[in-house]
Formats: C-alpha cells, sequence, structure tokens
C-alpha cells in the first residue's frame, strides 16, 4: 500500500486487479475520493490506495528512468546519472544507503526507496519529471 499523499502525476507505480499487478502511470489524484488515476495501456482506470504499490528502486528501473551507469569515478557505491542528477546507491551498513545529487543539493537517505519517491525527490530538487 501507497499513501496517497506520496502520489503526483507521473510517478509509476503497481495497481492490483483481481489479484494481479499491473504497473501505470499516475494521470490524477483526488484525495477527496481518496483514489489515484492510472494510465495502463491505453486505458485509465482509478485505484484506492489499499490498491496500489510501490515499485523497489533497483538498476533495472533506473536504466527504465533514462539513467546510465557511471564507473569512472572512486566511490564506494554504484553512480548513475541522467544530466546533472546523479543517484549513488551503497550497500548496508554504509550511511547514507543512497545519495541524490543535483547541481549544489545533495539529499543522503539512509534506507532505500521506491520509483515513486524517487521520481518526487527529482522534480523536488529539479522542477522537471522523472518518466
Amino acid at each position: 500500500m501507497i499513501q496517497l499523499n506520496e502520489v503526483k502525476v507521473g510517478d509509476w507505480v503497481l495497481a492490483r486487479y483481481e489479484e494481479q499487478l499491473k504497473e501505470g502511470t499516475v494521470t490524477q489524484v483526488d484525495h477527496e475520493l481518496r483514489q489515484a488515476c492510472l494510465q495502463q495501456g491505453d486505458a485509465e482506470y482509478w485505484y484506492s490506495p489499499e490498491d496500489l504499490s510501490p515499485i523497489p528502486l533497483n538498476e533495472e528501473q533506473l536504466v527504465r528512468l533514462q539513467f546510465q551507469r557511471d564507473d569512472s569515478g572512486g566511490d564506494a557505491g554504484r553512480k548513475y546519472v541522467r544530466g546533472p542528477f546523479s543517484v549513488v546507491m551503497y550497500d548496508a551498513p554504509h550511511h547514507p544507503l543512497l545519495s541524490l545529487h543535483y547541481r549544489d543539493e545533495t539529499r543522503n537517505l539512509n534506507e532505500p526507496i521506491m520509483v515513486h519517491q524517487l521520481q518526487n525527490h527529482y522534480h523536488g530538487m529539479t522542477n522537471w519529471q522523472l518518466d
């Protein structure tokens, strides 16, 4: 389950319908009715937060989001770059576990995040949507 206040237009999430999970992109959020509308293929469907699940952030998802691995640095972690934005993922017990960097702003996170959370951090740091 995802908290509805975490979901923003453009976020990628999983939706459960008849015990199957399908990925979709959030197109609308109705806080009054407590539902999110997801684009899945050519159709849009409304889901309650109980039917929404996050997508874990991993290398496969970063590649889908058009990040490229950068092995040129001497960082202890794995660095992924998209333009001036970078994500460095470290193995536990390293602190921070994840470092997000854009120009003069760095956010160090001490727990794993999901794809929609990265999309929200990216938007907050760059004012652009990550899709």
